[in-house]
């Protein structure tokens, strides 16, 4: 059972670093979820996937691990799992013949509505261990840093693009450098005849 309550801050590295911090509370956010939904509900993924595709039916693979955060091959998994289960209905996509759009299957309807009121109660004992002056600070701490991570794997593919791009133009570079360092050939001097010597005029018969 989750306690509420303040404690003292302890010293310490662990105390100041924002990763073990967030670890942390994690783990609180994630036994508070478990408490409220128990054991006959949905995972908090299952729970993201599920409000993502209600918002929007016939989403693909990549919009979802856009709209949950979910990493590409943790939701693949998971995308199977949940339709293996009955939650979920997948269909070929009309926009890409390639991809597999998702629906919310009657039973992922039932189990979505079922489990709302019950998430809504765990983030509400979540945002109640903290003082209502600050719940809005950091609903907006969490949600830029929730927008840092949306943008980090563009980031990525740019920074490996301009890294190509630097190693190719170093190439040129290098390339160039060796063949204005090589020496030019010597002309080969022009081969010239030598000139005849004129023979003696022989006198007169």
């Amino acid at each position: 059972m989750v306690k509420s309550g303040k404690q003292a801050r302890r010293a310490g590295a662990l105390a100041d670093s924002p990763s073990h911090l967030m670890h942390r509370a994690l783990q609180l956010a994630l036994d508070v979820y478990a408490e409220e939904l128990g054991t006959d509900g949905p995972t908090q993924r299952q729970f993201a996937v599920l409000e993502a595709v209600s918002q929007r039916a016939g989403l693909t693979q990549t919009d979802l691990v856009k709209a949950t955060g979910i990493d590409r091959s943790t939701l693949a998994d998971l995308v199977s799992r949940m339709t293996a289960k009955g939650l979920l209905d997948r269909e070929r996509s009309s926009l890409d013949a390639r991809a597999k759009a998702v629906r919310l299957s009657a039973a992922g309807e039932a189990a979505l509505a079922a489990a709302r009121p019950r998430v809504i109660a765990a983030d509400k004992r979540i945002m109640g261990l903290l003082p209502k002056a600050k719940r809005d600070l950091f609903l907006e701490l969490l949600s830029e840093l929730a927008a840092a991570a949306d943008a980090a794997p563009e980031e990525a593919r740019l920074a490996i693009k301009a890294e190509k791009k630097r190693l190719k133009d170093a190439r040129k570079a290098e390339k160039a450098a060796k063949k204005a360092d090589k020496p030019a050939k010597a002309e080969k001097p022009a081969k010239t005849k030598p000139a005849k010597t004129p023979k003696p005029a022989g006198d007169a018969a």
